[in-house]
């Protein structure tokens, strides 16, 4: 038997329940992991609380990413062995497979070596932000050196990891946060600049920034009527990606009466890490980041499994700079 995260009901925190379940044995195509750690993100609680893109199906377990080693594999998967050091991506359906639980099977497909130096609790923190990352502005966004991004709500694990991703590449991030007291942790984190927009008009401050240009990319996770300012800041020519709706209310099109030479559009982090040579070559980059110390993971604070809903509740209070990561005890004596 396995302890596994499940809930019943959409809601709160509270209805999240650890369970023993029988994991059973991997299929053709799936890997059993033995969970060391596990990542938090913003899309466990949508998907938990009914405003994700999908619906869950009752009772529904949850969970994208994961931290362990290989326990054993199915039928047809080549290339792991029981003992393997692994990190698993988000690359399924929730609906499918989920990665709250001390062994869980999920498909080899989503699941990617990890480098013997990296700590389970660093590569949980790993996987969602610096695929989205990487995805967004290298790999979508074909940010070059030199050129300027800006980063919105940039305090959490994505937009962490995306000044880290910025820097690599010899580009220019410029992070934004509502007062100051996370400022400096961006800064320490690699921001260039760090725009306060609770005391300081962004579209002026950016202009300053990069010489009355604006940057050549805008990649925000808030969307709603706020992207039409955002495109006040974006070079003629340049990119706006959008990945979350932290802001519920619609998401306009930049007013095309005065910003026509822009390209618009969602990203997801889904469109790599479906396509296998998309994902080989994005987990190529970060493994190599992590190797040579220029990404570094930000963990804010862990829980341990059996405090799910403790830290569901304070991923919700915003007062995290970075990821939160659930660590998983194991009695090997049993």
């Amino acid at each position: 038997m396995a302890r596994h995260v499940q809930f019943d009901q959409l809601g709160g925190p509270e209805v999240l329940r650890v369970r023993e379940v029988d994991t059973g044995t991997p299929g053709p195509g799936e890997v059993l992991i033995r969970v060391d750690a596990i990542g938090v993100n913003r899309a466990d609680a949508m998907f938990r609380e009914g405003s994700y893109f999908l619906q869950p199906s009752f009772p529904s377990s949850l969970g994208y990413e994961a931290a362990g080693t290989v326990e054993a594999i199915g039928e047809g998967v080549t290339g792991l062995t029981a003992g393997d050091p692994v990190g698993v991506v988000p690359a399924f359906s929730l609906n499918d497979y989920g990665t709250y639980g001390d062994h869980v099977i999920v498909p080899a497909s989503a699941v990617v070596p990890r480098p013997a130096n990296i700590d389970p609790v660093t590569a949980a923190a790993v996987w969602m932000a610096y695929i989205t990352a990487y995805g967004a502005l290298i790999d979508e966004g074909g940010l070059f050196p030199g050129d300027h991004v800006l980063l919105t709500a940039a305090s959490g694990g994505v937009g962490l990891a995306a000044i880290q991703t910025a820097r690599r590449i010899g580009a220019v991030p410029i992070a934004t946060v509502r007062g100051t007291a996370k400022r400096q942790a961006l800064l320490d984190s690699g921001a260039a600049h760090v725009i306060d927009t609770e005391n300081e008009d962004l579209v002026t401050r950016v202009k300053e920034l990069t010489g009355g240009k604006g940057v050549q990319l805008a990649f925000d996770p808030v969307a709603g009527p706020g992207v039409d300012t955002l495109a006040q800041a974006i070079t003629p020519g340049g990119k706006l990606l959008v990945y979350g709706a932290l802001d519920p209310r619609p998401t306009p099109l930049p007013n095309a009466a005065f910003y026509p030479d822009l390209s618009t559009s969602m990203f997801t982090m889904f469109r790599v890490t479906t396509d296998p040579q998309r994902l080989r070559r994005a987990v190529a980059f970060v493994n190599a980041g992590l190797n040579d110390g220029s990404l570094t993971p930000v963990v804010d604070r862990t829980f341990d499994l059996d405090d799910i809903a403790s830290a569901h509740r304070y991923m919700e209070s915003n007062a995290q700079t970075g990821k939160i990561v659930i660590t998983v005890g194991h009695d090997d004596a049993a």
